[in-house]
């Protein structure tokens, strides 16, 4: 049976902002830009008021990105999540095993005459996604709950593990290897901030919604009149973010071009690789096409507010480290936009019921 019918309807239940989305990504890069180019000072004056690293318009913007996402998921039901062993212990296996392993490799492979390029992809690659997975999760008709335990894990994993990775990528592994060996000094409560600023504010604001929602008005209301409200800001917040984000780093990017495309090379090959192959893992060890989806994008996506506020405390906010972070997301965004149309296009391969619409909002009774 032909599925262009289906994917056709699907598109036609789109809004028009979710329909071109790819569109505005790409305009507010370049808006972005423009303004980080044209606007004298304007990079400065974003980074004036920071938390936790991070510049105070962009945190805000995450913070607005998330919440939405968050207030949809059905807290209810996160307990089969936690007991799917089939999700759960490859997304760790890909997170804190291979993940890094890979990024030490390619920050090597591509970038052995550029020290702190490469110590900054590094750093990129131990820091594990936790803010934008939840847009290109839903976007791609993944598993919400999913996605909210995940998240959740990997944030406890990167306050555990990330210093110690640290250590060991930057110290250890290269000493064994025979390789110019970095130090990081970054202590455990920086990255317990990050997590509890840029996770633990829109999660909490979000399970309170529900709660309080559904007490109040019901389920039913809930889901048909109260979400639909709030849905669009997440890609309000999302654009915001990327607009910020370009306009902060304008200067850097267009100034240092060659620099920014040595950097980008091994990332755009890390994302394929982890996303390509967590995506094959998820089907072969027999999740379903939302279950394999939530696993791709939490592998491959990484944290780079938390990338930059190491790098900058460790290295300073001009050195190479924090270029490297701050290119880390300029790759990610549109990389990772692109495979969620590859995700969408995916779901033929997978048997068991489809997956709702992108960001369609369920109907009730």
């Amino acid at each position: 049976m032909s599925t262009a019918a289906p994917e056709r309807s699907v598109a036609g239940r789109l809004s028009f902002l979710d329909r071109y989305l790819a569109v505005w990504i790409l305009a507010a890069m370049a808006v972005g830009l423009g303004l980080g180019r044209l606007v004298p000072g304007l990079g400065d004056a974003l980074a004036t008021v920071t938390v936790s690293g991070v510049s105070l318009p962009i945190a805000l913007g995450l913070l607005v990105m998330m919440y939405p996402v968050l207030a949809k998921v059905r807290y209810d039901r996160l307990g089969t999540v936690t007991r799917d062993r089939r999700l759960l212990l490859p997304s760790l296996l890909l997170n804190w095993v291979i993940g890094p392993a890979l990024m030490f490799a390619l920050a090597w492979l591509f970038l052995a005459d550029l020290p702190e390029y490469r110590t900054g992809l590094i750093i990129v690659g131990l820091a594990r996604c936790i803010a934008m997975v939840v847009i290109w999760n839903d976007l791609a008709c993944g598993h919400r709950e999913a996605a909210a335990v995940l998240v959740a894990l990997n944030s406890v994993f990167q306050v555990i593990a990330f210093s110690a990775l640290g250590w060991f990528y930057l110290q250890v592994l290269p000493g064994w290897l025979g390789l110019e060996r970095t130090g990081l000094d970054v202590s455990v409560w920086e990255i317990a901030r990050s997590v509890l600023v840029f996770l633990g504010i829109p999660l909490a604001a979000g399970y309170l919604t529900r709660r309080v929602g559904e007490k109040l008005k019901g389920r039913a209301w809930y889901e048909a009149e109260l979400i639909p409200r709030i849905g669009p800001f997440a890609l309000y917040g999302l654009l915001f973010t990327i607009v910020v984000l370009f306009a902060l780093q304008g200067d850097a990017i267009t100034g240092r071009p060659l620099d920014v495309a040595r950097i980008a090379l091994p990332l755009l090959v890390y994302f394929a690789l982890m996303w390509a192959g967590s995506m094959l893992l998820g089907r072969a060890v027999g999740l379903d096409h939302p279950r394999a989806t939530t696993l791709a994008f939490t592998a491959a996506g990484n944290n780079f507010e938390l990338a930059i506020a190491v790098a900058i405390a460790t290295f300073g906010a001009s050195s190479g480290q924090a270029l490297a972070g701050v290119v880390g997301p300029l790759i990610e965004v549109p990389v990772l936009i692109g495979l969620v149309y590859v995700a969408l296009y995916a779901r033929r391969y997978f048997t068991g019921p489809a997956a709702p619409a992108p960001l369609e909002e369920p109907t009730h009774a």
